[in-house]
């Protein structure tokens, strides 16, 4: 790319940054409308099964063919939006979701429903690495970025919530068509809007895609999902899910060598190197793990043991989202500038810990109010703290090129954490079932306090990764995979002012040792040594 389209990008992306938030609400839509996709299909199971006369064991493929290709494609979605440009990956994705959203509302058979939200999955998985990229390359490290992504949490929360209360009202009283025809609307505006609203970037036409290395993380995280799926409803020492654990840790491992050897890797490892980034991922792992089980029970718990509606479950989890969703854009990024990145992960998975603990102790005669309120309040203003500071840890001092791979990582971590921590702890609260001679509520108990031990794991792990010394200098994450990284610089580092961000640009940048003054949060995002 020459020298006067990088300045065109460049002066865009400034110019974006000086007008309104209308980019970042159409991102942020973006999001919601994935989020509210995922959820408003489980409300709907039961009236597609009535309707179309399949076993529940084919069933859970509406859920699990989705999951499949939206975990398994995030990776390589996020490696193709760097390569071809993160704005034209994101118009393509939604385009295909919304036809993808319309031959699932128009399916004439199961074949085809299913075959589409296994189509939709994967359009999903251009969508949410190529979102979060242009979100992060809008946006400068600091409070500015901070804010961006406390509202693009917020808006994957109140997706969350919204598609279980709008799912229940159009099952009831429209059909369950109407929950994937709700989708092409809406995705018509966001394609009209996207060209005009978001900044574009040119991509790295001359790399090309790392084929190998996407062909073979694409098979492993495919077998991974299966396996945790086939676990949960089979046993884990089933043959299938034996088999797929093992297919999925030798391709696991041929992949690690191809990407050793690749010279343009589809995840180049320079960026697991940080330790505030390791540390980050890991906790989205385990986050995303407990996330998942703890909407599970707590809905199971609220229709089964309180009798609620699917709807009044719904409403019944807005104070949560609302919480969640208040302090992911108007308390986080506030907290953030003080307390830095490790005392917020340990803020935000102290109380969702707290919450999980309080959940842990429900009865079969409780109520809404005793039992329920203040331990989904609590996990709430933990995720809401913690999501945000996640996703800044994790795309903090990645060169503008990498950023589709890192947002991939992200919410890969979430994805794979769902799947495995779901599998666990439905597991866990099964068993706890039979041992107590088949009382729900004593399932429901040891999921949510096992889930609080995951959580404790969580924090150990940000308090090891990021103690206060480290053994040495922080490995520097290269612009490219041909790339040469800077040398490293002991600190105390000058205060710099911020590097511009250049969309698309394909020249060599220098690895982006994180001062300071560019992140903004107190010098625990990507510094070596004092970690506080």
């Amino acid at each position: 790319m020459t020298a006067a389209e990088q300045q065109t990008n460049a002066v865009a992306l400034a110019g974006t940054r000086r007008t309104t938030g209308w980019p970042l609400v159409l991102i942020c839509a973006a999001q919601f409308v994935l989020q509210l996709d995922f959820s408003i299909v489980n409300v709907a199971l039961p009236s597609i099964q009535r309707q179309m006369h399949v076993t529940p064991a084919s069933l859970q493929w509406i859920i699990t063919g989705y999951a499949l290709t939206f975990g398994s494609l995030l990776l390589t979605g996020g490696r193709i939006g760097d390569l071809t440009g993160h704005r034209r990956l994101l118009l393509v994705g939604l385009v295909l979701f919304g036809l993808t959203s319309l031959a699932a509302g128009l399916a004439t058979s199961f074949v085809v429903l299913v075959a589409a939200r296994f189509l939709q999955g994967a359009s999903a998985a251009l969508v949410a690495p190529s979102g979060l990229a242009v979100l992060t390359g809008m946006y400068e490290e600091g409070a500015p970025r901070a804010r961006a992504l406390g509202f693009f949490q917020a808006a994957t929360a109140g997706g969350a919530t919204a598609g279980i209360i709008l799912g229940g009202l159009l099952t009831s009283y429209v059909g369950w068509r109407a929950i994937f025809l709700v989708n092409p609307p809406i995705i018509a505006v966001l394609v009209i809007a996207v060209p005009r609203l978001l900044p574009g970037d040119a991509g790295q036409g001359r790399n090309r895609l790392d084929v190998a290395g996407a062909a073979l993380v694409t098979l492993s995280v495919t077998s991974l999902i299966y396996g945790l799926t086939e676990g949960e409803d089979h046993g884990f020492t089933a043959p299938q899910a034996l088999a797929a654990f093992a297919l999925a840790a030798l391709l696991g491992y041929l992949f690690v060598r191809a990407e050793r050897r690749s010279a343009t890797p589809i995840l180049p490892f320079a960026l697991l190197a940080d330790p505030t980034r390791r540390a980050a991922l890991a906790t989205m792992l385990l986050m995303g793990g407990v996330l998942a089980g703890y909407l599970y029970f707590i809905s199971l718990y609220l229709q089964d043991s309180l009798g609620f509606s699917a709807l009044k479950a719904g409403l019944a989890l807005v104070p949560a989202t609302v919480t969640v969703m208040a302090t992911s854009m108007f308390l986080t990024r506030r907290l953030l500038t003080r307390l830095g990145v490790k005392r917020m992960l340990l803020l935000g998975l102290a109380a969702i810990g707290l919450g999980q603990l309080w959940l842990s102790q429900l009865s079969a005669g409780g109520s809404y109010r005793a039992d329920v309120l203040a331990g989904i309040m609590l996990t709430a203003f933990g995720l809401g703290n913690a999501f945000p500071t996640v996703s800044i840890a994790v795309t903090a001092g990645i060169p503008a090129r990498q950023q589709g791979v890192a947002g991939s990582l992200f919410v890969t971590a979430q994805q794979v954490g769902a799947a495995a921590g779901l599998a666990a702890l439905a597991t866990v609260a099964d068993a706890r079932t039979h041992a107590a001679h088949g009382s729900l509520v004593a399932g429901y108990r040891m999921s949510f306090l096992v889930a609080a031990g995951i959580i404790a794991a969580a924090a150990a792990i940000v308090l090891i990764q990021l103690r206060r010394h480290t053994a040495g200098p922080r490995p520097a994450v290269p612009a490219s995979p041909a790339g040469t990284p800077a040398p490293s610089s002991a600190p105390p580092r000058p205060a710099v002012p911020p590097r511009p961000v250049t969309a698309g640009a394909t020249g060599p940048e220098p690895a982006d040792h994180c001062s300071l003054a560019r992140c903004g949060f107190g010098g625990d995002v990507h510094v070596s040594g004092d970690h506080t």
